[in-house]
């Protein structure tokens, strides 16, 4: 028996002959392949799909121009749906780019000391807090804040003193995956559900021998707001 051998040529390679065709493949020298001046499209950062929280941050945005009298009805109804609807940073942009933007407040440091400290009442919220209970105890409350951030950053440092953090109903703590328990521990009191238009927290730090503690307004907190 004779058997013959058969090569196949390989696309794209050396010309010849494949079964169950007619003539000669050659290789096609522009085949995947860029030319030398073709350069891929950049994707422009303003394509870039924005978040529920991000849509939200724009609405919440849009009420308090219209509380201000920036806006009126008519176009707050306009903005809203283009808000709620929007796909992308370039949706975004054009619904507040004609009003003012709110200035960013300086980092805040509390350190409770020996006596204590506090902030309470109607206060101007900064993206960034750091807290250091110390021997006295530092007391954070945002019940009677306004606050537009899309998300908190606080490093609470429990010490001996220990730092209690009081939040408005509906927000919630997002993230404390980087809290150090310490000896008197980390407890989060907040509800599980985040309300929207509310800001992220994201808590890191110790507990130190203190403790530090989220929670709501109780109820010598909110007969304290009513005088």
């Amino acid at each position: 028996m004779i058997i013959q051998s058969l090569i196949i040529p390989v696309m794209g390679g050396y010309g010849g002959h494949l079964p169950g065709t007619r003539g000669t493949v050659h290789p096609n020298p522009k085949a995947n392949t860029m030319g030398e001046n073709q350069q891929p499209t950049p994707f422009r950062p303003d394509q870039l799909r924005v978040s529920h929280d991000e849509r939200e941050a724009v609405v919440e945005r849009l009420n308090t121009a219209v509380a201000e009298g920036r806006l009126d009805v008519s176009e707050l109804e306009v903005r809203l749906d283009l808000a709620l609807n929007a796909k992308t940073y370039a949706d975004l942009a054009p619904l507040t780019a004609d009003l003012p933007q709110d200035k960013p407040v300086e980092p805040l440091v509390l350190k409770g000391g020996m006596n204590g400290e506090s902030r309470t009442g109607r206060w101007r919220v900064p993206a960034q807090i750091t807290v250091y209970g110390g021997m006295g105890s530092v007391k954070l409350d945002f019940t009677q804040t306004e606050c537009r951030l899309p998300e908190i950053a606080i490093e609470a440092q429990g010490q001996t003193g220990g730092v209690t953090i009081v939040v408005p109903d509906g927000w919630a703590v997002t993230d404390a995956s980087e809290m150090n328990q310490g000896l008197g521990g980390f407890k989060d009191k907040t509800t599980s559900e985040r309300l929207p238009g509310t800001p992220r927290l994201r808590i890191t730090g110790s507990g130190g021998t203190g403790g530090v503690v989220v929670r709501h307004p109780n109820r010598w907190d909110r007969r304290r707001q009513k005088r």
